[in-house]
């Protein structure tokens, strides 16, 4: 939700206070909700400068459960057994190593959020469940098709708290933008920046490909706020520009 700068003293989601950022010259917060949250029924509340309180019932739809089979590079085993808790283990240790990430407690952007690539085309949406082998793992993220050497570029301000190389995610990196929002690039072919760095909306990071836990070449875009991951589109969408 928006209203004037001015006027907004607190904004509250379920009772608990939320940072107010300025979008655009309007406050604005950002409430994650994970995508197995059973919880639909919620309430924000907005206290004015004037002393008005405003509550907000919010209802939020359960999402769709869709299930795809996606197999096992063989770079990383095929699909066997072996290779499949390979994956499950490494993945679970590269997520502890994300989720670790500390947040600036600061906005560290002043423009609305931009696109990774100059051509956007989706090859896979956020939110279904890859089976693969005998496990069923959530993508959380949305693919963008990049032939292998296109340039990914910055979604906004903010500090690379990760510029290194995973056994699943490939080549990632991750941008602190503050206030518990981080953008997540997968399965690059090139980095250009490194940990600690500060970067510029726009600014190019590297170079699309298909490292890690990728067959073809692509760009995976994920978009998490205080470690949840949301739907990276829905997020961009807020900011009108797709």
């Amino acid at each position: 939700t928006s209203l004037a700068s001015s006027s907004v003293f607190s904004i509250s989601f379920d009772g608990k206070n939320l940072p107010i950022l300025s979008c655009e010259g309007r406050s604005c917060s950002f409430v994650p909700v994970d995508f197995n949250d059973k919880k639909l029924d919620h309430v924000a509340q907005i206290s004015l400068s004037n002393g008005m309180v405003i509550n907000e019932p919010i209802t939020i739809k359960p999402r769709e459960k869709i299930e795809r089979p996606l197999g096992i590079p063989e770079k990383l085993g095929g699909n066997t057994p072996v290779a499949e808790k390979a994956l499950v283990t490494n993945l679970a240790k590269e997520n502890a190593i994300i989720n670790s990430v500390k947040t600036e407690q600061k906005q560290l952007w002043t423009e609305k959020f931009g696109l990774p690539l100059q051509s956007i085309f989706i090859t896979d949406d956020y939110g279904y469940d890859r089976k693969t082998v005998n496990s069923t793992i959530v993508h959380k993220g949305t693919d963008f098709r990049a032939v292998e050497g296109t340039e990914v570029r910055a979604l906004n301000d903010g500090v690379v708290k990760i510029a290194r190389t995973f056994t699943i995610y490939g080549n990632a990196i991750v941008i602190d933008h503050g206030f518990g929002i981080q953008s997540l690039y997968m399965h690059m072919s090139k980095m250009n920046v490194k940990e600690g760095d500060s970067v510029k909306i726009g600014q190019i990071l590297g170079l699309s490909g298909k490292t890690g836990y990728a067959e073809a070449a692509h760009l995976h875009i994920s978009i998490k706020i205080n470690g949840v991951s949301i739907d990276p589109m829905t997020f961009l969408r807020f900011f009108t520009v797709i």
